[in-house]
């Protein structure tokens, strides 16, 4: 099996066929592709690429010549997509792997869809799995067979296209975007295989917190789902159980059953105890309830962004570097996804807790807010409002203005707040970290601006 995911075609290549999926299905295969989709209304998740009038669904209805990169996570049914195009439109279907197929592979493909277009065959959809495996030169083998449209190309990579897919291809393929399943989704598709003649046939019973441990552990991967569920059904029914509870789930899949609602206490208590160990530098607590979220399958962009907000909340510029790392974590869980998206986290998760910690800078803003709720809104000075358009220097706009560059310390004495919150201030750094040498550096700022 390819490793796109739950519903791909066993990986031999080039393997043709066409069109119909009906042979992949048989009974001493695996459940996952037992449970492979025959039509489209079978297909869960991906609704956006497959509605009325979308792009996709227009080239599958009119039957049209097409070029497509699917780019997705696996087990969001990339291959399945492809047979299923092949089948609706009566396409001949062929699959190269780019793990193991070469530009020799290419071209004889490409060469007999030629041949059968010349004589009046059928078109052929070529479909090449991991295409962002291709070299280059294994990329551009495929250029002809788009550009005079031999082929019906679709390309699937779980790698960002406009990074892993050569430049022309790119401009002469559709880039679709595909989503992980949703827990509901997933849960329907365990429900269906669980009852379905090609599947289990209902021969086991599946409780819901079983169920809960299956999907939470796939992580949006369909393909991941059903060979959970399978193992777990072969152990039950070695345990003399005709129902799989979570106990025998775990075991099947080697993976403890971890508590975890994340929509109930369990959700924000754990959330909670991680941020409180980060903000109170245990960095061994907070990898312990990081690891605890992960296993349960919380989804790790709300770990991403909890992490971004308290790198300014309770660190601040006491590390400047804490957002930046922070940040740089949130973007890595996008790019990348569990399971290796976990190191991403873990670095940030690390780097904040060993930080030094201050607070100044949400109880600056907090202050500032405050004033302002307060109706502590003065007018602009004067030398701070715009001067660039005519008549403003009539109004006084501008007028005595201090340019910063043009004093020798890079501060120029000066009023810039309105007059009835001139005084305030409203950052206080604290002496921890980087915030000691900028604590005083705002003190000497500070008396520059009101005492010159």
């Amino acid at each position: 099996m390819s490793s796109d995911g739950l519903f791909d075609l066993p990986s031999a290549p080039p393997k043709t066929g066409g069109g119909s999926l009906a042979d992949s299905g048989h009974e001493h295969a695996p459940l996952a592709v037992r449970m492979r989709p025959t039509s489209l209304p079978e297909l869960l998740g991906q609704e956006h690429l497959l509605a009325e009038g979308s792009p996709l669904r227009r080239m599958i209805d009119d039957d049209q010549p097409m070029s497509l990169l699917l780019w997705g996570p696996p087990g969001t049914g990339k291959t399945t997509i492809a047979a299923l195009l092949s089948a609706h439109t009566g396409r001949r279907f062929v699959e190269v792997s780019a793990v193991s197929a070469g530009v020799k592979e290419v071209r004889e493909v490409l060469a007999a869809a030629r041949q059968d277009l010349a004589h009046g065959g059928r078109e052929t959809v070529l479909f090449v799995d991991e295409v962002h495996r291709f070299s280059k030169a294994q990329q551009d083998a495929l250029l002809p067979g788009v550009e005079n449209r031999w082929v019906s190309l679709v390309g699937a990579t779980t790698e960002n296209p406009h990074f892993a897919v050569i430049s022309p291809l790119l401009s002469r393929s559709l880039l679709l975007t595909l989503q992980p399943l949703t827990e509901d989704q997933l849960g329907e598709l365990l429900e269906r295989a669980r009852v379905d003649e090609r599947g289990l046939a209902a021969a086991v019973e599946l409780d819901d917190e079983a169920r809960d441990h299956l999907v939470r552990l796939s992580g949006g991967d369909a393909r991941r789902a059903l060979t959970y569920l399978e193992a777990a059904a072969s152990a039950a029914q070695a345990r003399g159980l005709e129902t799989i509870d979570v106990e025998t789930a775990a075991l099947a899949v080697d993976r403890a059953a971890v508590r975890y609602d994340r929509k109930g206490d369990q959700h924000y208590d754990v959330t909670s105890a991680l941020i409180k160990s980060i903000r109170g530098s245990d960095v061994d607590a907070a990898l312990h309830y990081l690891a605890r979220m992960v296993e349960a399958g919380e989804d790790p962009r709300f770990l991403a962004r909890r992490l971004v907000i308290l790198a300014s909340e309770d660190i601040g510029l006491a590390d400047p570097t804490a957002l930046t790392t922070a940040v740089a974590a949130s973007q890595a869980v996008a790019m990348i996804g569990l399971p290796e998206a976990q190191i991403n986290l873990a670095h940030a998760v690390i780097a904040l807790s060993v930080a030094p910690k201050s607070n100044a800078v949400v109880k600056a803003i907090g202050a500032a807010v405050s004033d302002v709720r307060a109706g502590k809104i003065g007018p602009v000075p004067p030398a701070l409002r715009d001067a660039h358009y005519k008549g403003a220097e009539s109004l006084g706009h501008g007028h005595d203005y201090r340019y910063a560059h043009a004093d020798p310390r890079g501060v120029a004495p000066q009023q810039h707040a309105p007059d009835v919150v001139a005084d305030q201030e409203y950052y206080t750094p604290s002496d921890h970290g980087d915030e000691a040498a900028i604590g005083e550096r705002l003190s000497k700022i500070r008396a520059i601006l009101r005492d010159g």
